[in-house]
């Protein structure tokens, strides 16, 4: 079979990859693989990085200075002591020197975000089976878009996850630049996909209505989505006259809808609420939680970290989980 050129027509693609043949589809399941060990990898960094900021920015310090160094003796750390998840795992979580307990947040965040960009790159490169009809004159920027975007989105989450269940703190230097992020990249993803449907019909007119009406709907949904949880906050006040839900969980719900749309933000918020009352039922059925009346887990519960977590999953399965429902339910 002679190779493909970029001259071949889009059923002559297609045509080749029924019958197995192709340069490109043969390399297809390398790329696969190499691309999500690479984003895991790089997950695993950037994960490790995440760490100096969790343990920096609630006390207001620089994330690039002073050099990573232990929190209790305040030794600097070496070169091997900085490797993500190795590291904490071949000093059994323990400082070398005064051997003071680093903690289970360490590895837990470094692995989340290995695992989180490792499925985002393989989920982004899976949309789009064809490769071979997106290298030869297709739009090739949708899937680099949606992994990207989706990367930047569980760093986020996972922060603000972590942020909220150790310090009960969502920061609107965090929640307010992840909204309008997620606005571009929901436009930046439309309009890519709009021009790979329409360039062919020269539909510039029905674009630009396409588009405005995408932008406007966005919006509407990223409204709804914080004015839902600002609606249960005041409910919750004419009831008991008192803050029930902080103001940080409307901009984190309407970060969420920004980047993945109303539907997965509503997702989002009924499986952090569901995960945030089976916490709460588990903690009160242990005894040494009620006696301890202190415990953060009889006051508060970090809904904000249920919500991130319900917004990860809605990411990666959200779509599937709303059709499963919506059959179920005979819609």
């Amino acid at each position: 079979m002679q190779l493909e050129t970029r001259g071949r027509t889009a059923s002559g693609i297609r045509k080749a990859r029924v019958h197995g043949g192709g340069p490109y589809t043969q390399l297809l399941p390398m790329i696969l693989l190499l691309g999500t060990i690479f984003a895991g990898l790089l997950g695993l960094a950037f994960g490790s990085f995440m760490n100096v900021c969790l343990s920096r920015w609630p006390e207001g310090e620089s994330v690039v200075t002073p050099r990573s160094h232990c929190c209790h003796c305040g030794r600097t750390l070496t070169w091997w002591e900085n490797v993500p998840l190795v590291s904490w795992l071949a000093l059994r979580g323990r400082c070398r020197t005064c051997r003071a307990w680093i903690g289970w947040r360490y590895p837990l965040v470094e692995l989340t975000v290995g695992v989180l960009w490792a499925l985002s790159a393989w989920q982004g490169l899976h949309r789009f089976p064809d490769l071979t009809l997106q290298l030869n004159g297709s739009n090739p920027y949708i899937a680099l878009i949606l992994i990207l975007g989706y990367m930047i989105l569980s760093w986020v989450l996972v922060a603000l996850a972590a942020l909220d269940a150790e310090h009960l703190w969502l920061p609107d230097w965090i929640t307010w630049p992840g909204i309008l992020l997620g606005f571009i990249f929901s436009l930046l993803l439309f309009k890519f996909s709009l021009n790979t449907v329409l360039d062919r019909y020269n539909a510039w007119p029905l674009q630009q209505r396409l588009f405005f009406h995408f932008a406007f709907k966005a919006m509407l949904g990223i409204a709804a989505a914080a004015g839902l949880v600002l609606l249960i906050r005041w409910i919750y006040w004419l009831i008991r006259r008192r803050e029930g839900i902080g103001l940080g969980d409307a901009k984190l719900m309407a970060l969420v809808a920004a980047w993945l749309g109303f539907p997965c933000a509503l997702l989002s918020f009924v499986l952090g609420v569901a995960m945030g009352a089976l916490v709460a039922v588990v903690l009160l059925a242990v005894p040494a939680a009620r006696e301890n009346a202190e415990s953060w887990g009889l006051n508060k519960l970090p809904l904000g970290t249920f919500i991130c977590i319900g917004g990860i999953v809605s990411s990666l399965w959200g779509q599937h989980i709303i059709a499963a429902y919506l059959r179920w339910a005979g819609f």
